[in-house]
């Protein structure tokens, strides 16, 4: 592969995108299921690829690109830094713990009872299936399909191959279940009195629908806080996102040959980009760095690594897989919805509906998925949900990148029961916390009052 191939590659990828958001655009169809451009794109690839009818000429290489644009994800999560607002978390702390406690057990709990259900039953029908498997399921409905090709890569190195595929897929289906599973959801919410800010969703805004802002709707991608005479500011973000990315890959390989300890680049790129946040912070340096493009450039990376994702599925391993991987997705399903209907009113009391449908969304694939739920069901974000999210992300944060970083090596090297007995306390340590705080309301009807006016 040289830098031809590579240039070819995104240039094919780029088409298919671009046919994606036309789609999107103009079939109501799709416009009316919200599927993103680049799944669309990345669908049509995988077709007309070597998987299908071989067609495009994708290089050999295509399934490489998400596990090197993850780390540049991670990378600026870290440049993103957290913030703490300490006056309205005490002002609100019953909203804002039983919220943080709510988040955290929706993924805690795919992390303990995906891979106890694979290795309990699965295994024991498929004796061949790695231990790996159930966390893949955990990595794409949680994860996305950044963390399924960051997971996917870690399992590669330790000898679980197929990881990256079968996550893939998961995360595939995780998405189109926050889609379809969470507009089937909000149309039950309306009739039923669940939703607190809509009738109906009959009305969304034509924005999110196309994908195409209108004029009188559209807002500044970021800042220039580099005087483009000098260097251009995009120039500027990136190069701090490649850096941090770069260091990554290099602390990777210095651990793994000096220490013998295998660690996933994309968590090293973090943590030294979110060392870069502090002293940028100390420093003054992070007056220039601008975080709606620090965010862009993100979701550009995250655009391709979808497409990318899906494109190089390889159809022979899901073929390979498909009774076990059926038997887990169903699962999935069934944890998801349990975490929907049963916590979600139990562990948010105003506005659980449209609390629990953003968490719904973001735990079966990205965070734009639950965002856009939550925009249908509440588009002023009256349930402060979103405040929230702010709020109890750098929390939530620790919980998750145990799971993503520790979670295959421990899984894949005898320790598994430990991995799910650490998850199985975190779930049971948030049913507890909710229950002693009084944090608990089960037994209060489902058609409740919204936020604010319990």
């Amino acid at each position: 592969m040289n830098v031809t191939t590579i240039l070819l590659d995104f240039a094919l990828a780029s088409v298919f995108i671009l046919i994606g958001q036309l789609i999107r655009a103009k079939v109501k169809l799709v416009q009316q299921y919200f599927v993103p451009a680049s799944m669309i794109a990345g669908f049509l690839a995988l077709a007309l690829g070597s998987q299908g009818l071989n067609i495009v000429p994708f290089s050999k290489s295509i399934g490489s690109y998400s596990g090197i644009l993850i780390i540049l994800v991670f990378a600026a999560v870290g440049i993103g830094g957290f913030s703490f607002s300490k006056k309205g978390f005490k002002a609100e702390v019953d909203r804002v713990g039983s919220y943080f406690s709510y988040k955290v057990l929706a993924q805690s709990i795919q992390f303990c009872l995906a891979p106890l259900f694979s290795i309990a039953v699965i295994s024991k029908l498929f004796p061949q299936i790695s231990y790996g498997f159930g966390l893949c399921l955990t990595a794409g409905f949680s994860g996305g399909h950044g963390t399924a090709a960051a997971v996917g890569s870690v399992f590669a190195k330790l000898g679980f191959a197929d990881g990256t595929d079968i996550a893939m897929t998961c995360a595939t289906v995780g998405i189109l279940s926050g889609i379809f599973g969470g507009l089937a959801f909000i149309n039950i919410g309306t009739k039923r009195g669940w939703t607190k800010y809509i009738k109906n969703f009959a009305f969304i805004s034509g924005d999110l629908r196309t994908g195409l802002i209108a004029p009188d709707h559209r807002t500044s991608l970021g800042k220039e806080t580099i005087s483009s005479m000098v260097l251009d500011p995009i120039a500027f973000h990136l190069a701090i996102l490649l850096v941090a990315s770069g260091v990554g890959v290099v602390l990777n390989k210095y651990i793994e040959t000096n220490f013998h300890i295998e660690l996933p680049s994309y968590l090293l790129a973090f943590i030294f980009s979110f060392l870069l946040f502090i002293v940028f912070k100390k420093t003054g340096v992070s007056e220039y760095v601008d975080n709606n493009l620090i965010s862009r450039l993100s979701g550009t990376a995250t655009d391709y690594l979808v497409f990318f994702g899906i494109a190089s599925i390889k159809i022979s391993i899901i073929v390979k897989y498909a009774v076990p991987l059926l038997m887990l997705l169903i699962v999935g399903e069934l944890i998801v919805f349990i975490t929907l209907m049963y916590f979600g009113p139990a562990m948010n009391k105003g506005s659980w509906f449209e609390r629990s449908i953003f968490v719904f969304g973001y735990c079966t694939g990205v965070f734009a998925i639950g965002f856009i739920l939550l925009r249908i069901v509440d588009p002023e974000n009256k349930s402060k949900t979103l405040n929230d999210t702010a709020l109890a992300g750098p929390l939530t944060t620790p919980f998750e990148l145990f799971g993503w970083s520790a979670g295959p090596i421990m899984l894949l090297n005898g320790q598994h029961w430990t991995f799910i007995g650490i998850y199985i306390l975190i779930t049971l340590g948030c049913i507890a916390v909710n229950k002693i705080f009084h944090w608990w309301w089960l037994k209060e009807p489902l058609d409740r009052p919204a936020v604010g006016d319990e």
